[in-house]
């Protein structure tokens, strides 16, 4: 699939009703529960579910294996530790949706994941399209 401008954006979009059903439609108890643990296997199932989603979309945009591969990877390892910096921040300044403290982080955890996602387009611009 050439890498239109069209393209880009389709893409971008994708990647964004994607996030939304991930992280909003799709998290069970086990994924929601004791995310300030590191080595949290809920939070783990949370990130491939991301990754799954991913790896759908670049499959329909007919991206090379190799890239989807890589890109899933490095998809998953980010998303875990941005979901983990949040959590653990939280936890540690005990927030509450009544704070304004908890909605920034929320909001920065937004934004990193979005910023990925740019990142990820760019990569299939540059790599795969």
């Amino acid at each position: 699939m050439p890498a239109t401008i069209g393209t880009v954006l389709l893409l971008l979009c994708l990647l964004q009703i994607k996030h939304m059903f991930a992280d909003y439609y799709l998290q069970t108890p086990k994924m929601l529960s004791g995310r300030g643990t590191y080595f949290h296997l809920g939070r783990a199932q949370h990130a491939a579910v991301h990754v799954l989603g991913s790896v759908i979309i670049f499959a329909l945009f007919r991206a090379p294996v190799e890239f989807i591969l890589i890109v899933a990877a490095l998809e998953w390892i980010v998303h875990f530790h941005i979901d983990f910096a949040k959590a653990s921040y939280s936890d540690k300044k005990r927030l509450q949706p009544n704070q304004a403290a908890f909605w920034r982080a929320a909001g920065l955890d937004q934004c990193l994941h979005n910023l990925t996602y740019i990142a990820m387009a760019w990569a299939w611009v540059s790599f795969a399209a």
